[in-house]
């Protein structure tokens, strides 16, 4: 036992590597999921990243796993979705710096004016000016009954108020904030046609029947084809509709990432080889799957370095705040 133990403690002495995640890169009205890096705070993170950190591809990073040679101070670079600003805004400014990044792409939306169900739910919720007194709709199972009193009126106050709500960290302290992560609650876990279909039902109630999709779009075809050209640049699988894994059965869960591997494949001339779990989620099932398909390496949100002992399949990565470069540096620094 304890020399299994020092053996343990000496894997973790060894160099191990931090992988970044990226999602949007925007100022939008509100971030209850704090996903998004202002424009002007992700170049000086990046300017952060090429002077103090060895920035390598995600594929040199597994390799160098592999053959147990991660070097120190060493970081990767992910996004996750496949958002039109990491094209626009991302893309343009890893370019300046010459650094290399991996984006993970669910291909549902890839090339449509259609967005993610949340960031429309969000908008809808938290954006919509004016919305009915009373909400009551049965979901899935679940009823649903709240009454927004004076919310139904979105006042430069309350506006305020959410635009700095941060749904992971603070109490749902208002009632559009409460119905909005009710109905985020119970959407997550159904299949992609279901959402769409609950998420039409409540913008028709909201009044919303043309949400701003500039928000929330995707990359087109286009896009992901010049961005995979670039030879800085990876693709990665994140599946096809973005579903909660656990909640698929094994047989869902292949054909997720098959029509998105082969949607990939296609658009780029890349042969993928690795993925990120939707939400972070994942059951023994999806870890099965993942080697099924013959991916390297999966990624997911949890907030840990990379060793060279690390599950190739259980991957974590850091979520990156909204941060100007010296709250980025120390932010870096943290213990993990």
């Amino acid at each position: 036992m304890v020399a299994k133990l020092k053996h343990i403690i000496k894997d973790y002495l060894k160099p191990s590597a931090l992988v970044l995640m990226y999602h949007r890169v925007e100022a939008p009205d509100h971030d209850v999921w704090d996903i998004s890096v202002h424009p002007e705070r992700f170049e000086q993170q990046l300017q952060a990243l090429k002077n103090h950190y060895r920035v390598i591809p995600l594929s040199e990073l597994l390799d160098r796993q592999k053959k147990n040679s991660l070097q120190s101070n060493t970081l990767a670079i992910t996004f996750d979705d496949g958002y039109a600003d990491n094209f626009f805004i991302a893309k343009p400014l890893l370019d300046k710096y010459n650094l290399p990044a991996t984006f993970f792409i669910a291909t549902r939306n890839t090339d449509t004016a259609n967005g993610f169900w949340w960031d429309e739910l969000e908008e809808v919720m938290l954006g919509t000016a004016q919305l009915p007194t009373h909400f009551k709709m049965n979901v899935s199972g679940i009823e649903l009954d709240l009454d927004l009193g004076e919310e139904c009126n979105l006042t430069q106050d309350l506006k305020e108020k959410l635009s700095h709500w941060k749904a992971f960290v603070q109490e749902t302290d208002t009632q559009r904030s409460k119905l909005f992560l009710q109905l985020w609650q119970v959407l997550r876990p159904l299949a992609h046609a279901e959402q769409q279909q609950y998420l039409a039902s409540i913008k028709e109630w909201a009044g919303r029947t043309a949400v701003d999709e500039k928000k929330s779009t995707c990359m087109s075809y286009a896009q992901l084809k010049e961005l995979a050209a670039n030879s800085l640049f990876e693709v990665g699988s994140h599946t096809n509709t973005h579903p909660l894994l656990p909640s698929l059965s094994k047989e869902q869960q292949l054909l997720e990432w098959r029509q998105n591997r082969d949607v990939l494949q296609d658009i780029t001339s890349q042969n993928v080889k690795t993925c990120s779990f939707p939400y972070g989620a994942y059951n023994a099932e999806s870890i099965e799957v993942t080697q099924q398909i013959g991916f390297s390496g999966a990624f997911t949100t949890q907030e840990q370095r990379i060793h060279q002992h690390t599950n190739p399949f259980q991957l974590g990565r850091i979520q990156v705040p909204d941060l100007g470069e010296q709250a980025f540096q120390k932010f870096l620094s943290y213990p993990r």
